[in-house]
């Protein structure tokens, strides 16, 4: 069985994806590093724009500090904290400034009651879980010939599946507001927000990307357990 697994033909669903993918990758870095080497006209950095419209919605109590790692920016909900990569708390260009007001947008977000950011924060422990146990029960389930297994490794990974749906409309959303709230606000002109709208737009298209291959990555395993297909035979 092993064997077979480890030349499944099925692995074929997953090449438009990962292509997919790897175009994603490679779209996001380059279009960030082009535009991080144009500056902002109103020469503040990350950290300020974001502590700004933090402050102009009201939001006093979200802590904005930098963190480690290239393109590792995130907002926490938990504790209420931003965190900027160095290339984006510390620099005032285009991309610095896009991906400092997404992270701002996922504040927004919080401090309004933004629906999917609640389902998608309620989920992520499951969802972990889910998707680490999901392999490990489904070539249980095969090995031992035991198809509810199978299955429920199947339903575990849906769970991961579920989570990149929701993660969709959050990313873009997010995106959306900070778009609006650097125009609004005079942070950039109209010309400087199409190439931090372009920044955006590449990194929402590795959301979509992780989105296709967790669906096509389920369609594997439904095939695999027998749950498409027909039923397969023990090896």
């Amino acid at each position: 069985m092993f064997p077979y697994m480890m030349f499944d033909p099925t692995y074929i669903l997953l090449i438009p994806a990962i292509l997919l993918a790897m175009y994603a990758q490679a779209k996001v870095s380059g279009t960030f590093r082009k535009y991080s080497r144009i500056m902002a006209s109103r020469h503040m950095t990350g950290a300020e724009v974001a502590r700004e419209l933090l402050g102009s919605r009201g939001i006093y109590d979200v802590k904005v500090e930098m963190t480690q790692g290239r393109l590792s920016d995130h907002y926490d909900p938990r504790t209420k904290t931003l965190r900027l990569s160095p290339e984006v708390y510390q620099s005032g260009s285009l991309a610095a400034l896009g991906v400092a007001a997404h992270e701002v947008g996922h504040a927004f977000q919080h401090d309004t009651g933004y629906g999917p950011l609640k389902l998608r924060s309620t989920i992520v422990p499951v969802a972990s879980i889910g998707s680490q146990l999901a392999f490990p029960l489904l070539l249980a389930g095969l090995f031992f010939n035991i198809p509810n297994l199978a299955l429920i490794g199947v339903l575990a990974f849906s769970l991961a599946v579920i989570f990149q749906l929701i993660t969709l409309p959050v990313e873009y959303n997010a995106s959306s507001r900070a778009l609006e709230a650097l125009e609004t606000g005079g942070y950039l002109t109209r010309d400087e927000a199409g190439g931090t709208r372009k920044v955006l737009n590449a990194a929402a298209l590795t959301y979509v990307a992780a989105t296709i291959m967790a669906v096509m990555q389920l369609l594997r395993l439904l095939v695999l357990s027998g749950l498409l297909g027909g039923s397969r035979r023990r090896r």
